[in-house]
């Protein structure tokens, strides 16, 4: 009989280890998110490196950096565990009775404009189910990565063997300003565009609207008057001002109807799409969320 391999004993529980401290770069931050001990994460990590005969992560300030060898792994290990926490999904499933959590990750716009309606249906469906929703912030695909959430919804782009997209939704961008602004009176042309007073959503920096690249193709560069971090305070920024700001029209479409909203003199389009992984792929409650989310926008699109 041959002798068993020296990788025999480590299991699924090491692998999804190593794939938390690859993410999180600190042993410390993987036994924090585990609510473990740190010397839990040390001998698990010590097993892999004795079976593997890798250092798997060294030491780099106050975190570590993974070997070449050990990002393979990481790489791996995260498709496999994907695939067997499909498999072990349950498929056949009864929103009435259904338990669970669906996690979404989205950004401003999303939760302003699809997630009451889907809130209220997964409510009136599902009424056991716990909703959670994460702030994308430009982390939509770490979020996804590192199992954190179970949909990244928005116009990103999430790349990966083990991850899947749907398209949704595609909105475009608009003006909104006082309705006592000139530009309020008429078509905006694009020099008195480019010439008002603008706005800018920072994103907190982790993320660059989509019509400034356009802008930027037509080689014309605008310069904020004010910039916000997000869109919370939109509104009351901009009413009883000569700002101008560029916003996604769904998001327009929602709010209170203070501001006057008129078209961007060039179209730039906003793909709204849905990201999941093999981990959820099969399961019954994510399927039926997913599909729910994509019929809430159909009917918001209309």
């Amino acid at each position: 009989m041959a002798a068993n391999s020296t990788i025999d004993p480590i299991d699924i529980g090491t692998l999804r280890t190593l794939v938390l401290v690859y993410d999180l770069q600190s042993f410390s931050a993987a036994a924090k998110r585990l609510d473990v001990n740190q010397s839990t994460i040390s001998y698990a990590i010590e097993r892999l490196r004795g079976a593997l005969r890798d250092p798997l992560f060294v030491r780099n300030g106050n975190g570590v950096t993974a070997t070449e060898r050990c990002a393979a792994l990481a790489g791996w290990a995260r498709d496999m565990i994907g695939e067997i926490d499909g498999l072990a999904s349950p498929v056949e499933f009864d929103p009435v009775t259904a338990q669970g959590t669906v996690t979404i990750s989205c950004n401003y716009h999303e939760r302003q404009t699809l997630m009451p309606q889907f809130t209220a249906r997964l409510r009136a469906g599902a009424p056991q189910v716990r909703l959670v929703l994460l702030d994308a912030a430009g982390h939509g695909d770490v979020h996804l990565k590192q199992n954190q959430c179970d949909i990244v919804l928005g116009p990103v782009g999430v790349v990966g063997e083990s991850v899947f997209r749907r398209h949704i939704l595609t909105d475009h961008y608009v003006c909104v300003m006082d309705p006592a602004n000139p530009l309020a009176r008429g078509r905006i042309a694009l020099s008195a565009y480019a010439k008002a007073e603008h706005v800018f959503i920072t994103h907190s920096g982790e993320w660059q609207p989509l019509y400034l690249e356009a802008l930027k193709a037509k080689q014309i560069e605008i310069e904020p008057a004010v910039s916000l971090p997000n869109h919370d305070s939109l509104e009351r920024i901009v009413a009883g001002t000569s700002l101008v700001a560029t916003i996604p029209h769904h998001l327009a479409r929602a709010m209170r109807g203070g501001l006057h909203v008129a078209a961007l003199p060039f179209r730039v389009p906003i793909s709204i799409d849905m990201y999941w992984s093999a981990r959820t792929a099969k399961s019954g409650l994510h399927k039926w969320a997913r599909g729910l989310l994509a019929e809430v926008a159909r009917v918001y699109a209309d």
